[in-house]
């Protein structure tokens, strides 16, 4: 049974066809799947904001912490396995979105093993937000090294990167290398049926997937340990918040707009990205407004050391005077 959506270009399914057709006053244009070639869902004007609204929002929310540390100028109260296993986890969301979206080979054998929604629901704008989220991933982590920005930084455990993240980090090129060469020796070409280049594709994007699981947990963590989220920029929650909710809305309505919802299952880690995105992002908005309101110890520290300061250089004061 087809579906027929009611739009100026409607996308319309039928059992073991896939048909794009533009309606127009003076006609119609249609694309058969007989033509994996030549058939580019990207083509397809869609007017939907939230589309440009997710992308604006976690655009911007790389922004607010480089600069809280470049006005604070430290980075004392953030770790940096944050903006390090991002880092890799960005590198990994690039090369396979960019796989997805411009690879023929990648997207025949995507459209072979999804043959009822054959476009992967991947775009230009996701491509374009990858770019810039690893530059300024690499931007926030760079900003730890002392020998280039010179920024005080915290004392703790938490405020380095630990062996656990240096072992995913490692693990995860491991595999896909390993995973490469088992591909490179068993490929079926551009069926995609049996082992393909899609699987080495899939395994990159899901690095991503667990990287977004446990980069944030060190943060978590250690504003839990001091009690205080000073110094962690609830700006940024606030903005990827948002993006990670209009990201999920945006998988839904392009698999509604194509009838079916191979377009999550055949891109999970995006729609997984979101849902574990907001579940962290609501737990800090939760330490920020409700745990840890109040005066941070971090402030309180620095109040001590003022203090201590202040009596040392009386005391010292009265000494020269005796």
């Amino acid at each position: 049974m087809g579906l027929l959506i009611q739009h100026p270009y409607f996308v319309q399914h039928r059992r073991g066809d896939f048909k794009i057709e533009a309606a127009r006053r003076n006609g119609s244009q249609s694309i058969s799947s007989t033509d994996l070639k030549k058939l580019d869902f990207q083509n397809i004007p869609q007017e939907h904001d939230h589309v440009v609204r997710h992308t604006a929002a976690w655009s911007l929310s790389f922004y607010p912490q480089p600069l809280l540390n470049l006005r604070r100028r430290s980075t004392a109260g953030t770790t940096p396995a944050f903006p390090f296993i991002n880092t890799l986890g960005f590198i990994s969301y690039l090369t396979s979105t960019l796989a997805l979206y411009a690879s023929p080979l990648i997207r025949a054998q995507y459209a072979a093993r999804n043959p009822s929604s054959p476009c992967p629901a991947v775009r230009a704008n996701d491509v374009v937000f990858t770019v810039h989220a690893v530059a300024l991933s690499t931007l926030g982590w760079s900003m730890f090294a002392r020998r280039i920005w010179g920024f005080e930084q915290g004392s703790s455990a938490g405020e380095r990167v630990g062996p656990v993240m240096w072992a995913v980090a490692v693990g995860c090129v491991t595999a896909v290398v390993a995973l490469t060469i088992f591909v490179a020796t068993r490929s079926s070409g551009a069926g995609g049926h049996d082992w393909a280049w899609l699987d080495v594709v899939y395994a990159v994007s899901y690095i991503k997937l667990l990287v977004t699981v446990i980069k944030y947990i060190p943060q978590v963590r250690t504003n839990y340990e001091r009690k205080s989220t000073v110094g962690w920029s609830i700006e940024q929650i606030v903005l990827d918040l948002v993006g990670a909710v209009f990201s999920v809305a945006q998988l839904v309505i392009d698999s509604l707009l194509q009838g079916d919802w191979s377009g999550v299952t055949g891109n999970p880690v995006k729609f997984g990205l979101g849902n574990v995105t907001v579940v962290f992002d609501v737990i800090f908005v939760l330490q920020r407004y409700v745990f840890y309101p109040g005066p941070s110890a971090e402030a309180g520290r620095k109040a001590e050391v003022v203090e201590d300061g202040e009596r040392s250089r009386l005391l010292g004061g009265r000494d020269d005077e005796r």
